[in-house]
């Protein structure tokens, strides 16, 4: 079994930045693709990030491109998402995942394996 352990969310202003890091542990023994997906309150979770094992290869959602940056260090099993420029509509909690079936980065949530428990990240105006 994998275990994805989110930290790093909080209560920031607008136009503020916050980094969160997701860090696995257990049975992580092959390559694994990285993603980043978050669910608004009251709304259903949508695709934020992803990359690939080797990192040459990331995806954003229109909705943060230029504003969040994800990153990996893989002697360390962590996966960040920099997030900078925030704003109040990036309130959510924030759910890393990784997908052991594929080197690549994948914006479909059913390709992913195991998810953490989240983090919340609240942004205020």
């Amino acid at each position: 079994q994998v275990q994805l352990v989110e930290s790093g969310g909080g209560l920031v202003q607008a136009g503020t930045s916050l980094r969160i890091s997701c860090v696995a542990s257990g049975r992580v023994f092959s390559y694994y693709a990285a993603g980043w997906f978050r669910q608004p309150p009251g709304k259903e979770r949508e695709f934020v990030s992803a990359i690939s094992w080797s990192g040459d290869i990331t995806h954003y959602a229109n909705s943060v491109k230029g504003r969040f940056t994800i990153s990996r260090d893989n002697a360390k099993n962590t996966v960040y998402l920099q997030m900078n420029s925030l704003k109040p509509d990036d309130t959510a909690v924030y759910y890393c995942a990784a997908d052991f079936d594929s080197t690549q980065a994948t914006i479909n949530a059913y390709s992913y394996d195991y998810w953490g428990q989240g983090t919340q990240v609240t942004v205020s105006s």
